[in-house]
């Protein structure tokens, strides 16, 4: 019985023929013994046809073999006459399984080009200079620690990170003054007076860029939880928000959630920026988030609906709260109905209550921030492409 294989690129008819020359049989012999005919056999035998499973198995049968010795002659002979795979292969799936490259190029934040050009594109984009500092890759790329998340030590998804530079990528176009932290305390009044209608939404991006403060709007990333970041681009804050819930009440919490990231000058110091997702006790004041957090949900609650005055009238209208006696409060405190009914719900824990508020045709702000604000290269998603060089 043959015992060594002797060459990867010979058929595997040769070494058959071997063991026929062991055996003392002759072709015709085995093609008797599996049932053949000579000239079905000896195409076989000379590489020109491949051994299927089926004559795997007559063959095994015939001496006494497994028929996956046969199947694995044939592999190894049609792999080594198969062309080498060209080497970008190896280097998109390399990209692939670290990062979302295939969206990325989709939403056009990298281009679609010649592969070898992909891990220059991908540095550039992540704002690095060799593959030892991109996180997920290099050995010496530390930990990174994100805000509000359920632990205390997170390392950020792919996803979040993608999205995290293409916000970057964007924020390095928009020409503001130098960041003024007065002014931007001084806008919050301005801000408030703007909690009542949508109508003013558009304008938010215009009273930033006043303070120093670059805002923009980046539609995050497919398994990404994101609903806004404070980053810093040297002493100049950006802060981007995701809309991914199409809802008054939430633009205006995480907007002001970052608003006081910015003020507090979180994040300034950080190898990453603080991206936020405030789903859940995400967005409350517990244990389970840092104290930065803690901090931003607290001014960010405030801003809705000042804490005090939540309290006392869930404690003046419980335990029936009807749909009038909001209404009624909404317009005392001088924010529309979704901002209050938004903050009732977390405090309570009620989140069917007067939900039809909460919808996105009637305090959606998606539609109004892209109909206004599409023409000034902040909003990127929703089949928009923001203009951003690598």
């Amino acid at each position: 019985m043959v015992s060594n294989v002797q060459s990867q690129k010979e058929p595997p008819g040769y070494f058959i023929e071997l063991e026929l020359e062991a055996r003392g049989w002759s072709q015709t012999d085995l093609a008797y013994i599996v049932n053949m005919l000579p000239q079905q056999l000896n195409p076989i035998l000379k590489g020109k046809h491949a051994i299927t499973a089926d004559k795997a198995i007559l063959f095994g049968d015939a001496f006494g073999m497994p028929p996956e010795f046969f199947t694995n002659l044939e592999n190894d002979y049609q792999l080594s006459k198969a062309k080498a795979a060209p080497p970008e292969v190896k280097e998109r799936a390399t990209w692939q399984a670290k990062f979302p490259v295939r969206e990325m190029i989709k939403r056009g934040w990298i281009e679609e080009t010649d592969p070898s050009l992909l891990r220059t594109q991908m540095l550039r984009f992540f704002e690095k200079l060799t593959l030892d500092d991109m996180p997920y890759f290099g050995a010496n790329t530390p930990v990174v620690g994100y805000a509000a998340k359920k632990t205390h030590i997170d390392i950020p998804s792919p996803e979040e990170l993608a999205w995290v530079y293409r916000v970057r990528q964007i924020a390095k176009t928009i020409d503001v003054p130098a960041y003024s932290k007065e002014k931007l305390l001084a806008s919050l009044n301005t801000l408030k007076f703007m909690r009542s209608s949508l109508d003013d939404i558009a304008t938010i991006p215009k009273i930033l860029n006043e303070c120093g403060v670059r805002f923009v709007i980046v539609e995050t990333l497919p398994k990404a939880k994101i609903d806004g970041v404070c980053t810093w681009l040297d002493d100049q804050p950006v802060i981007a928000l995701t809309n991914r819930y199409d809802r008054l009440d939430n633009f205006w919490f995480v907007l002001r959630h970052e608003i006081e990231h910015v003020l507090q000058g979180h994040g300034q110091q950080a190898l990453y920026p603080i991206v936020d997702n405030l789903d859940g006790e995400n967005s409350g004041t517990g244990d389970a988030i840092t104290e930065e957090e803690r901090i931003a949900n607290t001014a960010a609650a405030d801003f809705c609906i000042p804490k005090n005055q939540l309290q006392s009238f869930i404690a003046r209208k419980s335990p029936y709260i009807s749909e009038k006696d909001v209404i009624g409060f909404a317009r005392r405190l001088e924010v529309h109905p979704a901002i209050a009914i938004g903050q009732l719900q977390k405090e309570t824990g009620k989140w069917n209550f007067l939900r039809k508020y909460l919808s996105s045709s009637v305090s959606g702000v998606r539609e109004i921030l892209i109909s206004e604000l599409q023409h000034q290269n902040i909003i990127d998603g929703w089949g928009l492409k923001a203009n951003a060089q690598l």
